[in-house]
């Protein structure tokens, strides 16, 4: 069997699937999973050469099982794959995947299942194939994600110490007859194996929600007995425990890959390996396997992954970007916020950025914000230039635009792809932490398969030629020889008048460099909004005949292709001009100086300690830093996705409606600046 790729193409055969449940009609997202993977959905009457499918062992699996019997047609069972959702899917939430099985369904060992088969039989010594499975496993765990997701990593776990006992939904397909008892039996034995320990009982996440009951209620609590339905992540509790008893509920397999040995008392698919304690083995169940064969055959040989945002069949390298974005947006907003601070025609975009899960309330000025916040028990999303002392009385996230933005700059009103929530801080601001620096310095523990992540997602920048706003034309022609970028910036900008403890001015900024560097060839871009005269930082005639070219209306990623090095004060240019492997010298203290990869002129503050590598750094300013929005689907979605829009010319103006606000706004800009300038003068 060959390893499916990161990214799988359709089968070129297609396969006749009559179904008899109205779930695989209705149910979109499994049509299309289905579709994609090579079933063609019909209704009637089945020949000897087509299949019939069937849910599971749902109620309904029974009235196909008995027409393929009668018409000698394969049966195909389908059943979600082990990375669903965010939210169980009796709320409504489409599956990432399915396990699509033509022996029989994993969780019945009644007859081996095709996944049985994989660990029965696959020869599992595959480098590649181990190495995925490891990254798979490595990233779950950095992620917090599970089949589930409803649960919140910053929710503490209990202390650690305790016996962990699984329960599950009563009458689930996946449990045996007379489950009831054996849940009385693991509860029992594990009291008694550990008489001094305390227990917990993790309730299933649709018995948390009402779904469906489980197996344990408050009568079987006692002084060291607790039902535990607090939104802890799975791989937390598994940190905690001293042992893990279930039946044959998934977290006991989430166990395994957490480096337990779980004692189970059902016949899960994965007991029998040689990687659980069996209360009720199966006997044919001979092999003895390691986490990592096990996981490539659950995680990426067996399932049937789908990607939304592309609309194909995909790997689980792809399932986990999908999962963690959504899961992330869903941890983050699930109680609602209170916004203040914010631009009208900014409202509609933060609303689909942060509103999808809890309810978003907009108030000002800030004092009626902060009051309203508190009172309801929220945070406070503020744009972060607009915070004031006022929002102080409220937890405070500050918003401003990532560094993936979009085709167009925010002052024409372009919508943005990617936002940033800071709670700490703001990344421009050096004065205090920032969520930003923290993830900086944390890096350098991220999985090797993250680390790789954020190589080929810099990579994919540097060949696509992206930058934060993607706008403007090439490159002048430029003077040979050592060519030094200098950008310009808003003279009032926020990372200039709290970074910058020495020069503050673009003129100033020339006149450095030429001084420094009286031989090379110095390249000046001003910058957009100061080109179009709504905000400072113009520089003089005189200074600016320091420069040997001058970049106006410039792609920077086509710039940055055609010099040496960049000289800046705090620049986002700067950090671009890392990606591109390009010498960064910074008069400020941007987000990115300190760390070891600039030549800082300007003292970084000390707690910037650690030494990450470029694409350590990477990682935290593109990819746990900001969250993205698909344009296309409207759903949140990972950095590769946005990388790929952007590359592809989505991303850009938002209609005609925008575009007659982004000329009221030029022009009530400009009229301020011009007032500004006059008073001062």
């Amino acid at each position: 069997m060959t390893i499916p790729p990161q990214d799988a193409a359709p089968p070129a055969a297609e396969r006749r699937l009559f179904v008899y449940n109205a779930g695989f009609l209705t149910q979109r997202r499994l049509r299309r999973i289905l579709h994609l993977a090579g079933w063609r959905l019909r209704l009637g009457r089945p020949g000897p050469e087509d299949w019939v499918g069937v849910w599971g062992r749902s109620p309904t699996a029974a009235r196909g099982a008995a027409v393929a019997a009668r018409t000698g047609a394969g049966l195909v069972r389908v059943e979600d794959a082990f990375l669903r959702s965010v939210l169980p899917g009796r709320m409504g939430e489409p599956p990432l995947g399915l396990l699509i099985d033509r022996r029989g369904v994993h969780f019945d060992p009644a007859q081996p299942s095709d996944l049985e088969h994989l660990l029965a039989t696959h020869p599992l010594d595959d480098t590649a194939l181990l190495d995925r499975a490891r990254d798979a496993v490595a990233r779950l765990r950095h992620w917090h994600l599970s089949k589930y997701n409803a649960f919140d990593p910053a929710v503490a776990a209990p202390d650690p110490g305790y016996v962990l006992v699984i329960d599950q939904t009563r009458n689930d397909a996946a449990l045996p007859p007379r489950a009831a008892r054996l849940f009385d039996e693991m509860l029992a034995v594990a009291q008694i194996e550990h008489p001094g320990a305390r227990i917990l009982i993790r309730r299933h996440p649709e018995t948390v929600a009402g779904l469906r009951p489980g197996h344990y209620g408050p009568g079987h609590e006692d002084a060291r007995t607790v039902l535990h339905d607090a939104p802890v992540s799975p791989w937390h509790l598994l940190e905690g425990a001293v042992a893990v008893y279930t039946v044959s509920s998934q977290l006991g397999f989430e166990a395994i890959l957490a480096g337990h040995r779980p004692r189970i008392f059902g016949q899960p698919f994965y007991g029998g390996w040689g990687l659980t304690q069996d209360e009720n083995p199966v006997p044919r169940r001979a092999r003895r396997l390691t986490r990592a064969q096990l996981s490539a055959a659950a995680l990426i040989l067996a399932p049937t992954w789908y990607d939304p945002y592309r609309d194909r069949l995909c790997g689980i390298e792809r399932a986990i970007d999908t999962l963690e974005a959504r899961a992330r947006a869903w941890r983050a907003d699930r109680q609602g916020y209170v916004a203040g601070g914010m631009s009208l025609w900014k409202r509609p975009h933060l609303r689909r950025f942060f509103g999808r899960h809890g309810p978003l309330r907009f108030a000002d000025p800030a004092p009626r914000a902060s009051a309203r916040a508190a009172r309801l028990a929220l945070p406070l999303l503020v744009w972060a230039g607009r915070e004031t002392t006022a929002h102080s009385a409220a937890r405070v996230l500050r918003v401003e635009d990532g560094f993936l933005r979009s085709r167009g700059l925010g002052a024409g009103l372009v919508p943005p792809l990617s936002l940033v929530a800071d709670a700490t801080g703001i990344y421009y601001d050096p004065l205090r932490p920032s969520d930003l620096e923290n993830l900086i310095a944390a890096a350098p523990a991220l999985p090797g398969a993250e680390i790789r992540r954020a190589e080929t997602l810099v990579a994919t920048l540097r060949r696509s030629g992206l930058s934060k706003y993607n706008t403007g034309g090439p490159p002048p022609a430029l003077p040979e020889g050592h060519r030094i970028l200098v950008p310009g910036q808003v003279e009032d900008d926020a990372s200039i008048l709290r970074g910058c403890p020495g020069i503050r001015t673009n003129g100033g900024l020339l006149r450095h460099v030429r001084a420094a560097r009286p031989e090379a060839v110095i390249v000046y871009k001003p910058h957009p909004d100061v080109e179009a005269g709504l905000r400072p930082g113009a520089v003089d005639a005189a200074t600016l005949a320091l420069a040997d070219a001058v970049a106006a209306d410039t792609d920077p990623a086509r710039l940055l292709d055609a010099v040496d090095e960049v000289w800046t004060m705090t620049s986002l240019l700067g950090f671009e001009a890392l990606l591109r492997r390009l010498p960064v010298t910074c008069l400020g203290q941007p987000f990115y100086a300190g760390w070891g990869l600039t030549h800082d002129l300007a003292a970084a503050p000390d707690r910037r300690r650690a030494r990450p590598d470029l694409a350590a750094l990477a990682h935290a300013a593109l990819i746990g830093y900001p969250r993205y929005l698909d344009p296309v689907t409207g759903d949140p979605c990972p950095a590769e996705i946005a990388v790929a829009r952007l590359a592809g010319g989505r991303g850009g103006p938002g209609g005609p409606g925008l575009r007659v606000l982004a000329v009221a706004q030029g022009l009530l800009a400009g009229r301020a600046h011009l007032w500004r300038r006059r008073h001062r003068l």
